[in-house]
């Protein structure tokens, strides 16, 4: 298997001498203390994804999202003019104002207002205060002094953002950054055909993070997927991607990976399933017709191989959107629940198909991509016990695990940050 020049300095890790490249600490993925502060100094601070513009295909539309990372339900609505998202609360009582059978479970529909169900106080789609239910009962009581309590809102390339901070640091362009300027201009909208799977992993939320931003285990835990001589092979040489990237000090990170069996070289190198659909793990092996592919963003194979298959980018701090070269594209979310346990989110984004044939291509990778999850997901969940034990706190990382030391390191920047900003505001209070 073909290796690829490195940086000058010998190593991926050595071109950001800021990540070190000693061992890495694992505290922080079996801690509650730890993950109290994660829910304050990141996930109640940062720029969250919460879905795309396609899920609010009218005005009236919603859907909600349950976000334990920030203790809150939100509502994300398209209004006449642009879309918004608030507390999903309504303003008498506290009571949770858009939900149906079970208060726990995420909603979508469309409406023209929105209703409490317990007493009946209703919001324009602007989240203001329109009617109160025996409004003369009440002291002196002014609509516009109780609107619906919003949430900071923003879009790129049909890409729906939150943030939950009085006022955020930045920008989402600027938090994006070189994501934004490196993709913009992929034609996401066109591939308004999704496949999507949720599980909850009994496991802290980094670490699923950590493990499809490497491909270093792909060759063991995932050598059944692939036909006995490829296996073989992928064993022996192991695997190196094309490219790695960090992105300043945002935490975002992308790596760049070959695909050279979308389509294969040789038939044999895939099962039999792959031969007669043209598809599998890697998509359809034709490009969608109508989807114009032919000039590529620039964040797009930035080693501009030609063997390059796919670019996962990490947006900190847990979505992952990955573009295939084939011309479709996955994103993950990784949404705490507990310190060691996480909401897992993959959704596949595809062209609309023409025909039978199209959806079964797209329905068989969309099933060994599930495939792939589960083993990962299993996995983890016994990484996550076998770290409680502490009987090993400091792991090493190998060069092709950049992306995770990344992440672990950014996550514990973003703490001492927020630790000492909380201390100066008190000293300066007292």
């Amino acid at each position: 298997m073909a290796h690829f020049p490195k940086p000058v300095e010998g190593s991926w890790t050595e071109h950001f001498p800021e990540l070190g490249t000693a061992p890495v600490n694992y505290e922080d993925s079996i801690s509650p203390d730890y993950y109290e502060l994660e829910k304050a100094a990141i996930f109640k601070q940062t720029w969250l994804n919460v879905g795309r513009i396609e899920q609010l295909p009218r005005v009236g539309s919603y859907f909600t999202k349950e976000l334990d990372c920030v203790d809150t339900s939100i509502i994300i609505v398209r209004d006449r003019s642009t879309v918004r998202a608030f507390h999903n609360m309504c303003r008498h009582r506290g009571n949770k104002l858009v939900w149906q059978d079970y208060p726990g479970e995420e909603v979508k529909g469309t409406c023209r207002q929105f209703t409490c169900k317990y007493h009946g106080w209703r919001y324009g789609l602007d989240g203001e205060l329109n009617f109160v239910q025996q409004e003369s009962e009440f002291f002196d009581l002014d609509k516009a002094d109780y609107p619906l309590v919003s949430v900071h809102c923003e879009t790129w390339e049909g890409f729906i953002f939150v943030n939950f901070a009085a006022e955020p640091a930045e920008t989402l362009l600027d938090f994006l950054g070189e994501v934004a300027t490196g993709l913009s201009g992929y034609p996401f909208g066109e591939m308004t055909q999704t496949i999507g799977y949720r599980a909850i992993v009994g496991a802290n939320w980094k670490l699923f993070n950590d493990a499809f931003s490497e491909f270093y285990h792909a060759p063991v835990l995932h050598q059944n997927q692939a036909v006995a001589s490829e296996s073989v092979k992928l064993q022996q040489f192991g695997f190196e991607a094309l490219h790695y990237d960090l992105f300043g000090d945002s935490g975002h990170g992308v790596v760049s990976t070959w695909g050279g069996m979308s389509p294969p070289k040789d038939l044999e190198m895939v099962k039999p399933i792959e031969r007669i659909l043209r598809s599998g793990l890697f998509g359809p092996w034709e490009q969608p017709p109508g989807v114009d592919l032919s000039e590529l963003p620039p964040g797009l194979n930035p080693a501009r191989h030609r063997a390059w298959g796919a670019d996962t980018f990490q947006v900190f701090p847990n979505y992952v959107i990955l573009v295939w070269e084939r011309g479709w594209y996955l994103t993950y979310h990784y949404w705490p629940l507990a310190y060691d346990k996480h909401l897992f989110e993959g959704r596949l984004y595809f062209a609309p198909p023409r025909n039978a044939t199209d959806r079964m291509r797209q329905e068989l990778a969309a099933v060994t991509f599930k495939e792939y999850a589960l083993q990962d997901g299993n996995t983890l969940e016994a990484t996550q016990r076998s770290l409680k034990s502490r009987a090993v706190t400091e792991f090493p990382l190998c060069d092709q695990e950049i992306l995770p030391r990344n992440l672990h390191k950014t996550v514990a920047d973003r703490i001492r940050a927020h630790q000492a900003e909380n201390e100066t505001v008190v000293s300066v209070a007292t």
